[in-house]
């Protein structure tokens, strides 16, 4: 028999539902997965529906035993599938768009192996999300865990694997800017020294530009942007500040002489995506509006210095640490009591009177 839970008033009616927020995050994520399509090929698809669907049937799977399905197995799956929310199934999407889909080996293209996506969302669900006790349990963002998780079980695939675009750039900037790029991103080349490889506009259209499948068209990732925050999925500030810190953090480091560090430093590497579908995650995401600023601004500073430290994408590292302290925000800038009124407002209410 199901306990009823009723919390103390007051209490606001709505017909937001989470499945219904899930939805529109995975709207808000198709003009990505299209981009990643047409900049990478089919087999971006492939690896998408890989991610998604291992995602998912773990949720379910683990659902099952947990409920022990062998004593009712049809009721218990059927009460599942009604239940089920579509927050693995973004999981899944998410993981797949923030990882390469081929790689340059002595000038052969090899596809990333399948098995990558379907070990790394096996992960995200069953130990980062449903160990925790499920949706709204997670104590990290469970893409981002699973992607940390294939860098360091996958090293030589993560670091020495790049998706190839196979759209041209508009603008190269240099005459070797091919060569440079068989070997790194954007990012890690510019990170390295070796100059700015592509044009902003290229950057900004995502053409030319090697590198996860859902970081390199910022005109998906701003589409995403803009949906999630009509529909108040999202609060739209909190990616600016996020993205805003880390380009005059960077432009800081760089010691104030170059102004295009900043434009370069936004449109580059998995830092907008991160921004808007990582970050942004209600779980591992702080409740007041204060513990947010700090949260997005501390983002921001970490993400600049350490890709300057690092000289490589550390996105997912950062947004893992931060989602580690969020319990730390959470408990000493708690949110405000829905009704709260200072003492000393009601004292001079009270003069008034």
């Amino acid at each position: 028999m199901s306990e009823l839970v009723i919390s103390a008033s007051p209490h606001i009616r709505s017909g937001l539902t989470t499945r219904r927020l899930m939805i529109d995050v995975i709207i808000a994520l198709l003009p990505c997965c299209a981009a990643a399509i047409v900049f990478f090929g089919w087999y971006s698809l492939a690896i998408i529906a890989i991610s998604a669907a291992t995602a998912a049937v773990t949720e379910i799977v683990y659902s099952l035993v947990y409920r022990k399905a062998w004593k009712d197995f049809k009721g218990t799956l059927l009460q599942i599938l009604r239940d089920f929310d579509f927050t693995s199934v973004i999981t899944g999407i998410i993981l797949a768009l923030i990882l390469p889909t081929a790689y340059n080996v002595r000038g052969d293209i090899v596809l990333l192996p399948w098995y990558l996506p379907f070990l790394g969302s096996i992960f995200a669900i069953a130990l980062c999300k449903m160990l925790f006790g499920g949706t709204g349990r997670n104590l990290v963002n469970p893409a981002d865990t699973g992607r940390v998780f294939l860098f360091i079980s996958f090293t030589a695939y993560m670091t020495a694997c790049y998706g190839i675009c196979v759209v041209q750039p508009v603008v190269e900037l240099t005459a070797d800017a091919g060569e440079v790029l068989t070997g790194a991103t954007p990012l890690t080349a510019f990170l390295a020294g070796d100059g700015k490889t592509l044009s902003m506009l290229d950057l900004f259209l995502g053409t030319g530009v090697d590198g996860s499948m859902g970081e390199t068209c910022k005109i998906a990732i701003i589409v995403g942007y803009l949906y999630l925050s009509l529909r108040r999925v999202i609060k739209w500030y909190y990616p600016l500040i996020y993205i805003g810190t880390a380009a005059v953090f960077a432009f800081m480091l760089e010691g104030f002489s170059d102004p295009a560090v900043m434009p370069y430093t936004v449109l580059s590497g998995g830092m907008m995506f991160g921004a808007v579908f990582m970050a942004t995650d209600y779980s591992t995401s702080p409740k007041s509006t204060l513990a947010n600023v700090i949260y997005y601004v501390c983002l921001g500073l970490l993400n600049a210095g350490l890709r300057k430290a690092t000289g490589m994408e550390v996105t997912s590292f950062c947004i893992l640490i931060m989602n580690c302290l969020t319990p730390l925000l959470d408990r000493y800038i708690p949110r405000r009591p829905f009704g709260y009124v200072r003492e000393k407002r009601v004292k001079e209410k009270e003069e008034k009177a």
